[in-house]
């Protein structure tokens, strides 16, 4: 089974442009990690984060099991190197055939779609701040993506191309 991985701070475009390759791609399963950790109060601690992670290895290894699934496009927030350690070796357990990117952008296209997305719950000022203290830290990343210039759907097509070539 493929996985394509998008990280990425907070607002950059991460959901939209997954969505957009499982609407284009017959067979794919989406999973935003933000579902496997939606507790009320959010916390976000080490605890709840090793819980989401199980939570999301537990999905892709259900998708994996089923003839109608071909691909899985997890997107979430993943700052911290543990987490990523956890699902790469995960999936590496499941023998998934993995690629991930980073999306990243500049603050003026942060700061842009951050307030043109008004459906987000999270899209406060606060988190806006904290969202572009991230940037450098998320840039430093490998195999970033700079989607300053690009519509969502030429970041989705972009992430293909870099994910499986012109497939």
């Amino acid at each position: 089974m493929k996985v394509i991985i998008i990280n990425g701070p907070m607002g950059v475009g991460k959901t939209t442009a997954g969505k957009l390759i499982a609407e284009k791609n017959p067979g794919t399963a989406f999973i935003d990690g933000d579902w496997c950790m939606d507790l009320h109060p959010f916390v976000g601690n080490r605890e709840t984060k090793a819980m989401a992670v199980d939570n999301i290895l537990h999905m892709i290894g259900n998708y994996g099991q089923c003839s109608a699934c071909r691909m899985v496009v997890l997107v979430w927030l993943m700052d911290d190197a543990w987490v990523r350690e956890k699902i790469r070796d995960g999936l590496a357990v499941l023998q998934a055939e993995v690629r991930s990117v980073t999306l990243v952008c500049d603050r003026e296209s942060l700061i842009r779609r951050w307030n043109d997305d008004r459906s987000c719950e999270w899209r406060t000022d606060r988190w806006l701040e904290a969202s572009l203290a991230s940037l450098p830290g998320f840039e430093a990343m490998e195999n970033t993506i700079d989607t300053s210039g690009l519509s969502a759907e030429q970041a989705a097509e972009e992430i293909m191309r870099q994910s499986f070539g012109d497939q």
